[in-house]
């Protein structure tokens, strides 16, 4: 009897005592599953953080990237419409065009047209011709080809009908069905129009050239008509929508309402986000990894001292033992201080090595924009002077900051012009500018400048690109006159009334001669060997079209040479 009554008092101690047991499990399962998912939630935000930091960085490079070269490519459009613009406006003042269409002998048709087929090779455009009144082709560069324009009839062309006194309009040709623009400048005699001269440029090879970079581009019309682009199927269609992706920089082409749309794509920019956030979420999991590990170790160091002190309290009689014991145990902890402290040590220089990487993507990030600055002005430098004596040097400027570009892109992994608006700009930056352009020709040569003290706040209205272009042409052809010459000098004088201002420069060379006088600033009248004979056409051009002049003293007046720019005065 006692045996069966006790049966189920002992069943039941034990399923207390299973129970009991089972509690703490339950609690210490529950408390891991907590842990990993804290640890997962905190993973995903430092891999959210770290994406969008990095791709925002990222973006703003290609967008500073983008820019640069946005700018690149609007500059080189502005420069080919300012060359062909100069050569259709000088052609309109032409002694031999205005004759021929006056009327004269027809055999000279032909004379003018084998110099309007040099000039067309001369300044790389694709077509020039001339129009009489009615329209009708009289002279052409293309005369002796099978797709001449002479006899054809262009009176419906808006170029044509609009040419007051310029005009332009892109369209394909009605002969060569190629597409391209179409400058023109109306010919006077007097207050009398008798004809219109024309220049067609086709931009195929800027359009190859523009294709080979990643980033597809389209200029457009003031009505979002695209004229010329990467992607030949989009010619005369409305602005597309910004490509998926992609980030669209437009920038003005400056006088004529066109615009320039580069589409940098953002691809990369998401791939550096991806894989950084990775990098960061992997050594977040190594430092958890870490933390867990020492965790474990101290775990383990705790149950370690528990069984040492057992291990004593067994072996308290046998003291050498103990001490010998004890002896090894202090050994071994001085060998673990010292490795904790060397690993303390590793965790500050690799943080400190951290630190110095960000610092230095930082400076190189700062560096690229000033570069980008500086290789934008050599560029610009180089297109608003072609083959000047300012030419070598703006190529080893260009040159150098490749070569620093390519540095400072080894240490992080991925980019001003002239913005044509007429303003307030001071003469004294103009002039040092222009001097310092210049430095190696005068240095060349020994010629000292005579500079006039020229008051900070003296400012004409202007763009600095453009009067720096007057100011270095007219020193460079002062320093190239007094080549040999035994007391060369240049001397800059600056004048200045509430209206105008006048700046003087003056040499002491040869002088000019009455022949070379008269035919001073007669398009390709010129003296030099290699010379065009536009610099002082297109600076004289440039000065009136700032609304002053340039103009030349007298011979006789002075020894040497001495050419006076008027400007407007800056209120």
């Amino acid at each position: 009897m006692k045996h069966s009554a006790l049966e189920p008092a002992d069943a039941d101690s034990r399923a207390m005592t299973a129970t009991a047991s089972d509690s703490p499990l339950r609690s210490l399962r529950g408390m891991k599953w907590l842990v990993a998912l804290a640890a997962a939630v905190l993973l995903a935000a430092v891999w959210m953080a770290t994406f969008w930091t990095i791709r925002a960085s990222a973006l703003e490079s290609l967008e500073s990237e983008g820019l640069a070269a946005a700018q690149s490519r609007a500059l080189t459009l502005e420069s080919i419409l300012d060359r062909q613009g100069a050569v259709v406006a000088i052609l309109s003042d032409d002694a031999s065009v205005k004759e021929i269409l006056r009327g004269g002998a027809p055999g000279n048709r032909d004379a003018l047209s084998a110099k309007l087929e040099r000039l067309r090779a001369a300044t790389q455009s694709t077509v020039l011709y001339l129009l009489d009144r009615t329209g009708r082709t009289v002279a052409a560069s293309n005369w002796n080809r099978a797709d001449s324009f002479v006899g054809h009839d262009y009176s419906f062309r808006d170029y044509f009908r609009r040419a007051d006194p310029t005009a332009m309009e892109f369209a394909l040709g009605t002969v060569s069905g190629q597409p391209g623009l179409y400058l023109s400048h109306d010919v006077r005699d007097g207050g009398m129009v008798l004809g219109v001269v024309v220049v067609k440029v086709e931009f195929s090879t800027l359009e190859a050239a523009w294709a080979l970079s990643p980033n597809a581009t389209h200029v457009t019309e003031a009505d979002g008509r695209v004229i010329i682009t990467t992607d030949a199927a989009r010619r005369f269609t409305i602005t597309p929508a910004p490509p998926r992706d992609n980030l669209p920089i437009a920038l003005p082409v400056r006088g004529t309402g066109w615009t320039v749309t580069m589409y940098v794509p953002t691809a990369k920019a998401r791939q550096t986000a991806v894989y950084g956030a990775g990098a960061a979420m992997l050594a977040m999991v190594l430092l958890m990894a870490v933390a867990d590990q020492a965790r474990r170790s101290r775990r383990r160091a705790v149950r370690k001292a528990e069984a040492d002190r057992a291990y004593r309290s067994e072996l308290e009689r046998a003291v050498a033992e103990r001490t010998r014991d004890l002896s090894d145990e202090m050994r071994e902890r001085q060998a673990a201080q010292a490795r904790l402290s060397q690993m303390q040590a590793d965790l500050v220089q690799a943080n400190k090595l951290a630190t110095m990487g960000q610092i230095t993507a930082g400076v190189a990030h700062e560096i690229n924009q000033p570069l980008a600055a500086i290789r934008l002005l050599a560029e610009n430098g180089q297109a608003m002077d072609p083959g000047g004596p300012a030419g070598d040097n703006l190529s080893r400027i260009a040159r150098m900051t490749d070569r620093i570009g390519q540095i400072t892109g080894q240490l992080r992994s991925f980019a001003r012009k002239a913005t044509g608006d007429v303003g307030p700009v001071p003469l004294r930056t103009v002039v040092e500018s222009s001097l310092l352009l210049t430095a190696g020709r005068r240095k060349d040569n020994d010629i000292p400048v005579h500079l006039p003290r020229i008051p900070d706040d003296l400012a004409v209205i202007g763009e600095q690109v453009r009067l720096e272009q007057i100011v270095v042409n007219l020193l460079t052809n002062a320093f190239e006159a007094q080549e040999g010459r035994a007391d060369p000098w240049v001397r800059i004088a600056v004048a200045a009334d509430p209206a105008f201002v006048t700046l003087t420069v003056a040499d002491n060379g040869p002088g000019l001669s009455g022949q070379v006088r008269d035919q001073l600033f007669a398009p390709f009248a010129t003296s030099k060997a290699q010379g065009l004979g536009l610099g002082l056409v297109i600076s004289r051009d440039i000065a009136r079209d700032l609304g002053g002049d340039l103009t030349a003293d007298a011979a006789g007046t002075g020894p040497g040479a001495t050419f006076r720019v008027t400007l407007r005065r800056a209120p």
